[in-house]
Formats: structure tokens, C-alpha cells, sequence
């Protein structure tokens, strides 16, 4: 049974390779669900097979935006958001993560594990620390975190979409201060059992009912540069 016409195979134009989880080959996916909507489902089973994976979603955001701008213009936060991130990506990186994006002074990236995006941020705050040791007061470098877990659209080094990447970042950049890591409801589940310590917290984000967890330490004695 052959597939209709409109539907990319893997020989369509390199759609399984070159085109597979980006914005264009998405797009595409799109326009043929608006074109043919009859065959919605189909559609929606090809974009959930290219871009929608199980991932930890970690959102760093920078604290103290206008309060720093406002005192040292926006050229000195600029560069606040570049030591953050020559702090971020590495720990990302060697905890087995990939950076999605950066947005001003938020940094988004993925991880096969819960676990993963929680020690990720606990890295990033530990370089933090030790930059901020050498810094005066004004140029401290402080960020808050939040990791959901679940179902999520991926779009390779551009976006993500989903209701665990929305409540992470509600977490991250509206409820959590400076050095705190809050995790999901389903985040804190995928977590392995008795290696770290959560209080359980409950907030109201527009109109949202958010279920989570504040880190509080971790339950056994973690190495350092991990």
C-alpha cells in the first residue's frame, strides 16, 4: 500500500536524513495537515515520529534583568549572559545534554533523563559559584532553574514545544529565585529512587495549577565535575 502522494518518504528529497527534525520538513508536515485535512492523523503520526521524543527539559534564566541594566546598561548584561553560558554548556554538555536554544538570557536544552537536567543544573551552579568567587558583587552571575519531563516536539537546535517544556519554564523563569531548581510533578517521578531530597510545592501560574518539586540536596555524596 503505498503511502499518499503528499506524505514524505524516506527518499522524498532526504526527508528521514537531512530534512528529518527541522523547522522546514515540519512546516511542510504542517501545511500538508491544513491542505488535507482528512488526513489529520496521518500527519500527526509522522510529525509525532520525527520530532516528538521522552526528554528531561532544563531552562536556565538568568535573574536580575532590569534591576542590572537599568544600574550598567545592557552591554554589561550582555556579557553576564556569556560567562553564564560559558558556565551552562559545558555542564550540559557533560552530563549528556544538548542546548535547543538561547533566548536573551535563557538557555533551553534536552536530556535522555531526569537526572541528567537535575545534575546538569546543579553543575551550572557550582561554576557559577566559583566565578562568582572571584567577582565583585555587581557582576554576579545568578540564575534559576526548571526541569519538566514528558512527551516533547523537538525541533533540532531551533525550538520545543510541549506541556512539560511550558511548565518548565514557568518553574525556571517566573517562580523560582536565584539558585533554586524546581521540577515537575513528572520530572521529580523519573528521578531515581533515595538520591536526592525534593519538597513537594504547589504554585498558580496563569490560571495553571503547578505541582512541583524544590531540590533541597542530594542524598549521597556527588563527585566533583561531574
Amino acid at each position: 500500500m503505498h503511502a499518499p502522494e503528499f506524505m514524505p518518504t524516506p527518499s522524498a528529497h532526504g526527508a528521514t536524513s537531512s530534512m528529518a527534525h527541522n523547522k522546514v520538513f515540519l512546516r511542510h508536515l504542517l501545511s500538508q495537515r491544513i491542505q488535507n485535512p482528512e488526513s489529520a492523523a496521518q500527519v500527526d503520526g509522522l510529525i509525532a515520529q520525527a520530532f516528538v521524543r521522552d526528554v528531561a527539559i532544563l531552562v536556565l534564566d538568568m535573574c536580575g534583568f532590569s534591576r542590572i541594566t537599568q544600574s550598567h546598561g545592557i552591554i554589561h548584561f550582555l556579557a553576564m549572559i556569556h560567562q553564564m553560558e560559558q558556565a551552562a554548556r559545558p555542564a550540559i554538555a557533560g552530563n549528556g545534554g544538548e542546548v535547543i536554544k538561547q533566548e536573551a538570557d535563557n538557555l533551553f536544552a534536552v536530556f535522555s533523563t531526569a537526572e541528567q537536567a537535575l545534575d546538569a543544573a546543579l553543575d551550572t551552579l557550582r561554576a557559577l559559584d566559583a566565578m562568582n568567587a572571584v567577582l565583585p558583587p555587581e557582576r554576579a552571575l545568578l540564575v534559576s532553574a526548571g526541569i519538566g519531563y514528558g512527551p516533547t516536539l523537538v525541533i533540532s537546535n531551533e525550538d520545543l514545544f510541549g506541556a512539560e517544556m511550558n511548565c518548565a519554564c514557568k518553574l525556571g523563569e517566573d517562580i523560582a529565585v536565584a539558585g533554586e531548581i524546581l521540577l515537575t510533578g513528572p520530572a521529580f517521578s523519573a528521578l531515581p529512587a533515595n538520591r536526592y531530597l525534593c519538597a513537594p510545592s504547589r504554585y498558580q501560574v496563569s490560571g495553571l495549577n503547578l505541582e512541583s518539586h524544590r531540590f533541597e540536596q542530594c542524598l549521597y555524596d556527588r563527585p566533583l565535575g561531574r
